[in-house]
């Protein structure tokens, strides 16, 4: 007798992409349950392999035994190829089986996503993350989930092990993307506005180390002032600051955060502003840098 996914009291899972987020994620999970992945690199493949983490030659090879597929990819386009691509995985899924997707898309490709997976009897648990790297390892995420209840309780062991902060804000796949993507517009708004007061900071002589924690301890505090701050204060050194959050991913999510508002018909200046801000810093060749370097925009030298 076949045991179904729904019934497996410690579900195999499979990993694609052990990139900055996959590789803590698939460690983390690794220390109470089997996992599998997969990544191009081969490099972080043998870190994987060095946690505990079982490594194939394909992605296919990785998903063909597993109760639950955790993708982690950078845009809708990426999600449909690991899943409906000429190597995609979605046929090799067994029927029962759940795609926990922890990626910020926008709404928009997960009906037809929903849709495509149906026909092989798999469900989607639409569950978008913050937190970076470092929480990731701790199970410290915040995890927002759209989900029907058979599949998210499924889907439930990873959800737990990953989470400190889960929010189930809908029903149905899309809702977590819906939730993740007002996230993304105070997220990208707040670095962007954090940057802006350094450097007038700065521009107004003072010490910027200084006022940063001065701001932190009042009302103008904020989760991104104090995360990104210190950052921002290394932006301006020959080697940058350490890259934990690449720039280019606010491109992407403050375009989701701007389509969605003018779907939805809502007037969204501030975000717009900020988003500018990052297409700046792209247009510059800071993409790839963390995007606390976003003040080099504001501000592209020190004041003297």
């Amino acid at each position: 007798m076949t045991t179904t996914p729904a019934a497996t009291e410690s579900p195999v899972v499979a990993i694609l992409g052990l990139g900055a987020m996959g590789l803590p994620m698939a460690t983390r999970l690794a220390t109470k349950l089997s996992v599998r992945a997969y990544d191009f690199d081969e490099k972080r493949m043998a870190l994987a392999v060095d946690q505990g983490v079982e490594c194939f030659d394909s992605a296919r090879d990785a998903a063909s035994s597993a109760d639950i597929l955790l993708v982690a990819v950078r845009n809708s386009a990426q999600l449909d190829d690991a899943l409906f691509g000429p190597n995609g995985v979605a046929s090799v899924l067994a029927s029962g089986s759940v795609v926990i997707l922890t990626s910020t898309i926008g709404a928009d490709a997960i009906p037809s996503t929903v849709k495509r997976l149906a026909e092989y009897g798999v469900d989607l648990v639409d569950a978008p993350l913050s937190g970076g790297p470092v929480r990731a390892g701790e199970g410290d995420l915040l995890i927002v989930v759209g989900a029907e209840s058979g599949p998210l309780e499924r889907a439930r062991p990873v959800l737990d092990l990953l989470a400190s902060t889960l929010t189930v804000v809908g029903g149905k796949p899309g809702d977590g993307q819906a939730m993740k993507t007002v996230n993304q517009l105070l997220c990208g708004v707040h670095i962007a506005a954090a940057a802006e007061a350094l450097a007038l900071a700065e521009s107004l002589g003072l010490d910027p180390a200084s006022a940063l924690p001065a701001l932190e301890a009042g009302a103008a505090g904020s989760f991104m002032l104090s995360n990104r701050g210190p950052r921002m204060l290394q932006a301006y050194d020959e080697e940058g600051a350490e890259v934990l959050s690449r720039l280019d991913i606010f491109v992407k999510d403050m375009g989701i955060v701007s389509k969605a508002a003018r779907a939805a018909g809502l007037p969204s200046p501030v975000a717009a502003a900020a988003e500018q801000l990052f297409l700046l810093g792209q247009a510059q060749g800071l993409g790839a840098a963390d995007d606390s370097s976003v003040i080099r925009v504001v501000a592209p030298s020190r004041a003297s």
